[in-house]
C-alpha cells in the first residue's frame, strides 16, 4: 500500500515517544513492500534536537507551514491508498480537510494520546489536534491504548470503527548490548518529565535512593525542572537519544517504567519504553495499570511494584533471579510486541472490507482485533 502519514515527528525523539515509534513502524512496513510518506511540520525546538533526519522506511517531508506544503500533500494523497493523521500533528485541521477534498481508499485517525486526549475533554480543556467534525468522517480510528477507551472514541468522539495499535520495539535497534561501567547504576530510570509522574518517581526513585544511600540511582530524560529533588547517589544523564537507549538499560541492574495519570486511569496502556527495555534484556520494574498483564506475566517477565518496599526487594534479587526475568521478558517481547508485529495487526485492520470493518472492529474493545 501507498501510505501518507500527517504526524508530529518522525525526526526528532527529543521529548516525545512518537518518533521512535513510527521509525520502528515505518521501517518493519517498507520491509513488508509498503511505501510511506510522512509529512512533519517543522519547528524549532525538534530542529534543535533532530537525530533522524533522513528515517529508514519513509518518505520525510519537512515544511514550514501548511500553506507551502499544501500543493505537495494534496497530490501524495491523491496517490494513496491510506492517508492517516495522528494526535498531536500540528495541522491536523487542514490535513483534515485535505482528506475530505481529496478522499483516498481509506482514512485513519490514529490517536497516540488517547488517555491524554479524553483528560482534556473531561476538563473542558481544547484538544487541537482533534478535528472539528470529531472522528466521524475516517474509516477508522486506531488507539495507542485500548480496554473501554475505545468505547469511549466511539460514543463521545463519533469514531465509526476503533482497534489498539499499542506501542512496539524495532529489535534491530533495541537488543542486548555490553554494559557500559561508566552508565552502571542499581536502578535507572528513562523518561520526559511529567508532573503527573512525580509521585510514583518520589515513591520508586527518590525514596528508594533515600534508604540505599550506597546505591547508584540515575534519570534519563528532558524536561527536568531546576528544582527536581536530586540526592548524592542520584544522577541526571540529560536527554538520551534512541541510539544510546540499549546501552542504557543493559547497563542497569533494574530499570523503571512509570505510566502517566491518565493512562494508567484508562489502562491497557503499554509504553514503548517498555516494550524497548524488555527487548535489550533489562529487569524491568513498573507500576500496575489495568492490562499490564495482557503484554507480560508479571510473575515472570515483569517486578510490579506499588510501594518503596518492593522495589527495595528488586533490588535484593539474586544476579540468576534478574538474568532468568530479564531474558522472559525479551523473549516475550520478541514474540508479540515488534514493529512487524503491529504492521501486521495494521495490515490486517486495513485490509478487512468497508462493509465489515465496523462490525469486526466494533466486537475488539477490550482487546485486540483478531
Amino acid at each position: 500500500m501507498n501510505l501518507v502519514v500527517f504526524g508530529l515527528t518522525i525526526s526528532s525523539s527529543w521529548g516525545n515517544g512518537h518518533a521512535t515509534l513510527w521509525r520502528g513502524l515505518c521501517r518493519a512496513l517498507a520491509a513488508r513492500g509498503h511505501r510511506i510518506t510522512f509529512f512533519e511540520r517543522d519547528v524549532p525546538y525538534y530542529a534543535a534536537h533532530r537525530d533522524a533526519p533522513r528515517p529508514d522506511g519513509c518518505d520525510l517531508r519537512l515544511y514550514a507551514e501548511w500553506a507551502s506544503v499544501r500543493a505537495d500533500a494534496a497530490a501524495a494523497v491523491e496517490q494513496a491508498d491510506v492517508a492517516m493523521i495522528t494526535s498531536y500533528c500540528a495541522d491536523a485541521q487542514p490535513a483534515t480537510d485535505l482528506l475530505r477534498a481529496f478522499p483516498p481508499e481509506r482514512t485513519v485517525f490514529y490517536d497516540m494520546d488517547t488517555p491524554v486526549t479524553i483528560d482534556r475533554l473531561d476538563r473542558g480543556e481544547p484538544v487541537p489536534y482533534l478535528p472539528e467534525q470529531g472522528l466521524a468522517a475516517f474509516d477508522l480510528v486506531l488507539s495507542y491504548t485500548g480496554g473501554r477507551v475505545l468505547d469511549v472514541l466511539r460514543h463521545r468522539l463519533g469514531a465509526r470503527a476503533v482497534a489498539p495499535l499499542y506501542g512496539s520495539v524495532d529489535p534491530e535497534a533495541h537488543h542486548p548490548v555490553p554494559a557500559d561501567p561508566s552508565i552502571a547504576f542499581d536502578l535507572t530510570y528513562l523518561g520526559t518529565y511529567a508532573q503527573d509522574r512525580q509521585a510514583q518517581l518520589e515513591a520508586f526513585l527518590l525514596e528508594a535512593a533515600r534508604r540505599r544511600p550506597h546505591h547508584r540511582f540515575a534519570i534519563a530524560g528532558s524536561m527536568y525542572p531546576v528544582d527536581f529533588p536530586w540526592l548524592p547517589n542520584l544522577f541526571y544523564l540529560a536527554h538520551m537519544p534512541p541510539p544510546d537507549h540499549p546501552r542504557f538499560y543493559c547497563s542497569s541492574t533494574l530499570t523503571l517504567n512509570i505510566t502517566r495519570g491518565p493512562m494508567a486511569a484508562m489502562g491497557y496502556c503499554p509504553s514503548g519504553r517498555l516494550f524497548e527495555a524488555a527487548a535489550c534484556g533489562a529487569v524491568v520494574l513498573s507500576d500496575w495499570f489495568e492490562g499490564l498483564d495482557a503484554f507480560f506475566d508479571p510473575r515472570q517477565e515483569i517486578i510490579v511494584v506499588r510501594s518503596t518496599e518492593d522495589v527495595l526487594r528488586a533490588l535484593d534479587l539474586s544476579p540468576e533471579e534478574r538474568r532468568r526475568i530479564g531474558a522472559a521478558a525479551r523473549e516475550r517481547v520478541l514474540a508479540d510486541h515488534t514493529a512487524d508485529v503491529r504492521a501486521r495487526e495494521l495490515e490486517g485492520a486495513l485490509e478487512l472490507p468497508a462493509s465489515l470493518l465496523d462490525a469486526s472492529l466494533n466486537g475488539c474493545a477490550t482487546s485486540e482485533v483478531h
